[in-house]
């Protein structure tokens, strides 16, 4: 075998700028294909986390007929007394904090110009607010502020508001009715998430049930655990009769569902690009074939047997192979730090039902950096047996005499 390995590497030497191409190839391939994965999968785990933060919370009561698509607030749909009910549920071991909020749409009136709002009634002193508090410009709002609001950054620069400006709100009621109402602006968050900031505006709850005529009602408790893999144990905990509980997991199927698909869609995508960088070493490899037509058959004439001839064109091309996955992982884990660290940025792309980022951040798992490596390895391998088997199969007289198999 040792004698076999430094034919091959000898081989490789003859013609060393037709080797380094082909494992730079390879190499190209996979360091893109570890960028790719690493920004996937940052950006699916940046919005399932996202989501979570802001949305769903691990775990949401509610009533078993509030459908958060229509932001009903008739009572029947409604959390009674939840303040009440968010004491009792933050006593329990998983639990680290659980606060009711009110959801109602809204319409934001300035000058001749009218937006969409979802209006979110909060807990202003809950720790569930600490994402929104991240990146605050002005104030947060009280729990007895009457007449402000929080709003997003990217609505304030969509119509040229800041803190301190007066804003009315015509806000849907319990009663199916209209209220509207001037507020100032108390402050602006920034969670880097334009669909979100866009369209979301902050208000105390005790406002929120006033405007809406909710009265002593939410439409959820939202609630944060200490581990979300204990969502399922703690949502069994806490079922009731009058209630129903759902996992973070239920409230994001969307985003857990396009995780799922963009997966199993960058799985062809590897095979794609791998087997496409598989062909420069198998054209190597067949180029070396035929150019070493005689050498073969001398080889094959003085007893070398045609799986031997075989096994050493198959080193070859793991030599190849390595050489370029290691100069990929070099390429590749640079251009992954820089993402994980300096982040892609992509601008607003609006509210599309997943909460992505203005900025894409890198996260790329060893796990997948072992699969890509692997398949990259096991692509090329088994591309490079149909030059082997070419060259395993001349006919020694015929190859002594330059001729094909």
């Amino acid at each position: 075998m040792k004698q076999l390995f430094l034919m091959a590497v000898r081989d490789l030497n003859r013609n060393r700028r037709r080797s380094l191409f082909s494992a730079l190839a390879l190499a190209i391939g996979l360091a893109l294909l570890l960028f790719m994965a690493g920004v996937v999968s940052g950006e699916m785990a940046t919005s399932l986390d996202s989501s979570i933060a802001l949305q769903s919370g691990h775990l949401q009561i509610r009533t078993k007929d509030y459908n958060e698509g229509r932001t009903s607030l008739a009572f029947e749909d409604l959390v009674e007394n939840p303040t009440d009910l968010a004491v009792k549920i933050s006593q329990l071991a998983p639990v680290l904090s659980v606060t009711p909020r009110l959801f109602a749409t809204g319409i934001a009136s300035i000058g001749d110009r009218s937006i969409g709002l979802r209006i979110m009634g909060i807990d202003p002193a809950a720790d569930a607010n600490t994402p929104l508090r991240k990146e605050l410009t002005g104030a947060f709002v009280t729990a007895d502020d009457r007449e402000g609001i929080v709003i997003g950054q990217a609505l304030a620069d969509k119509i040229k508001l800041k803190t301190g400006d007066k804003i009315t709100l015509l806000v849907n009621t319990s009663s199916g009715d209209i209220d509207q109402q001037a507020f100032f602006i108390r402050g602006i968050y920034n969670t880097h998430i334009p669909g979100y900031d866009e369209v979301t505006v902050l208000m105390p709850l005790a406002k929120a049930q006033a405007i809406t005529r909710a009265e002593n009602h939410a439409s959820v408790l939202f609630v944060m655990l200490k581990d979300k893999n204990d969502s399922n144990a703690a949502a069994a905990a806490l079922q009731s009769g009058q209630y129903e509980v759902k996992t973070w997991q239920q409230l994001n199927e969307l985003t857990l569902s396009y995780n799922d698909l963009a997966n199993a869609f960058m799985y062809v995508i590897y095979l794609i690009v791998l087997a496409i960088t598989a062909t420069v070493i198998v054209n190597t490899l067949l180029m070396a074939v035929f150019e070493r037509t005689r050498e073969i058959g001398v080889l094959s004439a003085v007893g070398m047997r045609s799986s031997r001839i075989m096994v050493m064109f198959l080193i070859e091309s793991a030599l190849l192979t390595m050489g370029g996955i290691v100069i990929g992982l070099v390429i590749g884990g640079v251009l992954t730090v820089w993402a994980t660290y300096a982040g892609i940025y992509l601008g607003n792309f609006g509210t599309t039902g997943i909460l992505i980022g203005e900025t894409i951040y890198a996260r790329l798992s060893l796990q997948d950096a072992i699969t890509l490596t692997v398949m990259a390895l096991v692509v090329s391998l088994i591309a490079s047996l149909y030059p082997a088997r070419i060259a395993a199969n001349m006919e020694p007289v015929l190859a002594l005499h330059g001729g094909k198999a």
